[in-house]
C-alpha cells in the first residue's frame, strides 16, 4: 500500500505531494488537470516504466530530471525513482537506501492497470493482446521480462541483417535463428500456459458477472506446436530466409502470435456485442488481480484510468464488489458517479488545471 507520494518535475507536476487512503482513492478533476499523470507516476513507482511514453518524456519540459518519492506500508517502505535527461539519460531506484538501475520482479509492486485502450482488447490489434499477456507474465515469472527483452533484441538484429543490400549467408544467420528459436519457444509456452489458466477461470466468472450462460473460452494460437516449437521455428527461419529478406522482417515467432476469445464457439470479433466485450475485459482484469495476488503473495495495486464512466450500472457494481480488497486509484471527471458506488469510505483527491 502506498501511503503518500511526492512528484517533482514529473510531467505536469513541478512539486506536489499527495496522501492516499488504504482503499479506493478517487482522483477527480477536469481534463488536463493531471489525473492520468498521477496514475502514471504510481505505475512508474511500482513497476519502473510508464505505459504511455519513454522515460525522457516523463521529465517536465525544460527540466534536467524528475523524481518520485513514496512511503509504503510494506517492506522496502521508502521508495524513490529518479530519472535524469541531462547531462546523460539515466534512471535509478532507491529502495530503503539501496540503489538499483533496473527493478527485478521481486522489487516491483504488483499492479493491475485498466485504461480506455484496454476496452479495445478483443477487437483491436494482436499487439494489444500480446502486450496484455506479456505484462501479466512479466509480473508473475521472474525470467520472463529478461527473455522478452532478449527476444526483442535478437529480432531487431535479425531484421537488420535481412535488410542489408547483400543477403546474409545461412552461416551468418544461423546463430540468430538458433537463439531466436530458443527464446521464442520459451515465450510462446509461457503465454499458452497463462491463456490456459485464464480459460479455466473465465467461464465461471463471466457467467457471474453477466448473469448469462454463454460459454466463453480463450485460445492461444502459437506459430508452431508447443512440444517441437524450437526445431520447427528454426526450420522455418532457415528455409524462409530469402522470403523474410524480401519482406525486410521476420514473419514467424511469438511476435506475430495472438489469442482469440470465443463465445459459444464463435470468435468474439464476429459475434460479441459491446456489453459482452466489456464484461469479458472486466473479467480478465479481475483474473489478473487474483493471479497476481496468488503468485506474488502481495495485494496488488489497482489503477483505473477513466474506465468507470465506460461501464454501465451492472458492470460498475460488479467491479465495485471486487475493489474493496485492493488499494485502488481511480480517475474520473465526475466524482458523483463514482462515490455513490462505495459503501466503505473512499478518499477523494481533487485536482485543478493549475496544480
Amino acid at each position: 500500500m502506498i501511503t503518500d507520494l511526492r512528484l517533482q518535475h514529473f510531467r505536469s507536476y513541478t512539486d506536489t505531494s499527495f496522501e492516499f487512503g488504504a482503499q479506493v482513492n478517487i482522483i477527480v478533476g477536469p481534463n488536463a488537470s493531471g489525473k492520468t499523470n498521477l496514475l502514471e507516476a504510481i505505475l512508474v513507482l511500482a513497476r519502473g516504466n510508464s505505459y504511455r511514453v519513454r522515460d525522457n518524456e516523463l521529465v517536465q519540459f525544460g527540466k534536467p530530471w524528475c523524481r518520485l518519492d513514496a512511503d509504503l506500508d510494506a517492506p522496502e517502505a521508502k521508495r524513490t525513482v529518479k530519472i535524469e535527461s541531462e547531462p546523460k539519460p539515466s534512471k535509478t531506484y532507491d529502495l530503503d537506501d539501496k540503489i538499483y538501475h533496473r527493478l527485478s520482479m521481486q522489487h516491483t509492486l504488483p499492479t493491475v492497470l485498466f485504461e480506455p485502450n484496454h476496452l479495445a482488447l478483443l477487437h483491436g490489434t494482436p499487439e494489444l493482446r500480446r502486450n496484455y499477456l506479456d505484462e501479466l507474465l512479466e509480473q508473475t515469472i521472474p525470467s520472463y521480462g529478461s527473455h522478452r527483452r532478449v527476444y526483442r533484441r535478437l529480432l531487431s538484429q535479425r531484421n537488420a541483417l535481412l535488410k542489408q543490400p547483400k543477403q546474409p549467408s545461412s552461416e551468418e544467420m544461423f546463430p540468430w535463428n538458433l537463439r531466436l528459436s530458443e527464446m521464442g519457444a520459451s515465450l510462446a509456452r509461457h503465454r499458452a500456459e497463462v491463456v490456459d489458466m485464464i480459460s479455466q477461470t473465465l467461464p465461471g466468472l463471466y457467467a457471474k458477472l453477466s448473469g448469462t450462460k454463454n460459454k466463453v473460452k480463450l485460445v492461444y494460437k502459437p506459430s508452431f506446436p508447443l512440444e517441437t516449437y524450437e526445431s520447427q521455428m528454426m526450420h522455418k527461419l532457415e528455409t524462409h530466409a530469402a522470403i523474410d529478406a524480401q519482406r525486410g522482417f521476420t514473419a514467424y515467432g511469438p511476435h506475430r502470435e495472438d489469442f482469440t476469445v470465443f463465445f459459444d464457439g464463435h470468435p468474439s470479433e464476429e459475434t460479441a456485442s459491446r456489453g459482452e466485450t466489456r464484461t469479458v475485459i472486466l473479467a480478465l482484469k479481475i483474473i489478473e488481480l487474483q493471479r497476481l495476488e496468488a503468485i506474488r503473495q502481495q495485494t496488488p495495486l489497482l489503477l483505473l484510468d477513466d474506465v468507470f464512466s465506460e461501464l454501465d450500472g451492472a458492470r460498475r457494481r460488479a467491479l465495485t464488489s471486487y475493489l474493496q480488497s485492493y488499494q485502488t486509484f481511480l480517475t474520473t471527471t465526475d466524482a458523483d458517479v463514482v462515490v455513490k458506488h462505495f459503501t466503505e469510505t473512499s478518499t477523494v483527491i481533487p485536482l485543478k488545471k493549475d496544480h
